[in-house]
């Protein structure tokens, strides 16, 4: 039995993370501040001894009492409604929070894992991504409170793996979904369902031919269990391949969730990606990993969660409307 610091754990990734390494026969340390994410989401998870929660922001010191195996910082605001709100926020977990928790991650001798993201590749230039694109990110953007942090996420990790010897590793995640993913977090599946759930149209920014790649939250977390179990330190792009423009896309979601709603458009947000595609090549030599779970028996498991909240959860939806938020 591992012990285990999970940061972010309320959260959708974070939560998921819990459940696996419960069920591999682990001891979970869960530490959220809560600020996006949702006690309920782990809350099945209270009564077991094996299971602790700490509610507390990693951007401020961070004590663990005991042996720690390994930490993964999962802890950010992760969507672009949350991270527009609160760009100070992100900006400090990403450079404090990350800095703690490495130095309690050497304090401890515990192997380290951060999440990184697709986003670290800006509106890319080359396509498919590699893990070896350094990336097309407009610094000084909107955007660039999640990227930059991400980025400089990834420097400090390094350095702590050259310059302390410390086991680190780092995993890129691109596009993931499934159930816990909060309808009002202002991605494109939440944000479809939550309008096609409302009876509202569907809003696609731009003309809809950008292009993303959506993983399954099962697969995302198989692929994040075996890069931290494996002996590789270098970044690994962890996403489905399988690309789709948002336009294709939101006639997928009108057809699943047997809706009539038509597809309105909106001006694209600034450095908003055209195109989200991982090359997943490094997964399947070292991990031995690839997407097992198709779009469309997703989307239905996915669907099924949403359509299981309640009917103030649908109506206290926040719209997704970036313009807005540019403009502050």
């Amino acid at each position: 039995m591992k012990r285990i610091l999970i940061t972010g754990a309320a959260g959708f990734l974070g939560s998921h993370l819990c459940d696996r390494f419960i069920a591999e026969g682990h001891e979970v340390i869960a530490m959220d501040n809560l600020i996006t994410g949702d006690l309920k989401n782990i809350e099945h998870l209270f009564p077991l001894e094996r299971f602790t929660f700490y509610n507390h922001d990693v951007t401020n010191f961070v004590h663990v009492p005991g042996e720690l195996d390994y930490i993964l910082h999962f802890a950010s605001p992760a969507s672009p409604i949350d991270y527009l709100k609160i760009p100070i926020q992100t900006l400090k977990v990403g450079a404090m929070g990350t800095h703690n928790l490495l130095g309690l991650a050497k304090e401890k001798n515990a192997r380290f894992m951060i999440a990184s993201t697709s986003e670290i590749y800006g509106d890319p230039l080359v396509h498919p991504q590699t893990e070896e694109y350094y990336g097309n990110v407009n610094t000084i953007g909107p955007r660039g409170v999640y990227d930059e942090a991400k980025r400089f996420q990834e420097s400090i990790t390094m350095a702590y793996h050259r310059f302390h010897g410390l086991d680190t590793r780092i995993v890129r995640i691109f596009n993931t979904y499934g159930p816990r993913m909060r309808l009002n977090d202002g991605r494109v599946i939440p944000a479809f369902m939550g309008q096609a759930l409302r009876g509202e149209d569907l809003t696609v920014f731009g003309d809809g031919s950008q292009t993303r790649s959506f993983c399954f939250v099962d697969d995302e977390i198989e692929g994040i269990y075996r890069l931290l179990m494996s002996d590789y330190t270098l970044p690994v792009n962890i996403g489905n391949p399988n690309e789709i423009s948002i336009k294709d896309f939101a006639e997928e979601i009108i057809k699943l969730t047997g809706t009539d709603q038509k597809i309105i458009y909106k001006p694209l947000p600034k450095d908003d990606p055209m195109q989200r595609q991982p090359d997943i090549t490094k997964a399947k030599e070292i991990l031995g990993w690839e997407p097992k779970v198709g779009r469309e028996e997703g989307m239905r498991k996915t669907f099924e969660f949403f359509k299981g909240l309640s009917k103030e959860e649908l109506e206290k939806t926040e719209h997704r409307d970036f313009t807005t938020h540019n403009k502050k």
